[in-house]
């Protein structure tokens, strides 16, 4: 007496806030050891997960050997984007740093 088993899944849809930037690159050495540090320490005060895109290349913001490895010099266009609750403001902070040349200038 075989029978069919019928399984049901139930996937629950949780929404994320997400948000993105586009910034460019303006201080004179571009995404530096310092200026990588000072975005990573930043992006380190928010809970969401947060990258910066250049083209194709992808780098958390909280690595700092990540950052540097993007290779983002001067006039360099980068994509900020977070997701988690605070996404909103930590795309704000950062962009406003990167917008600000990191203090450097």
């Amino acid at each position: 007496m075989g029978g069919t088993a019928i399984h049901r899944y139930r996937i629950e849809h949780h929404d994320v806030n997400s948000a993105e930037a586009s910034v460019e690159i303006k201080n004179h050495l571009g995404l530096h050891l310092r200026a990588a540090t000072t975005l990573a320490q930043a992006a380190a005060r928010f809970t969401s997960t947060i990258s910066i895109m250049r083209g194709k290349d992808k780098a958390s913001a909280r690595s700092v050997t990540s950052l540097i490895m993007l290779g983002a010099g001067k006039g360099s266009k980068l994509r900020i984007r977070a997701e988690g609750d605070d996404a909103e403001a930590a795309v704000a902070e950062l962009r406003a740093l990167i917008d600000n040349g990191f203090g450097e200038e």
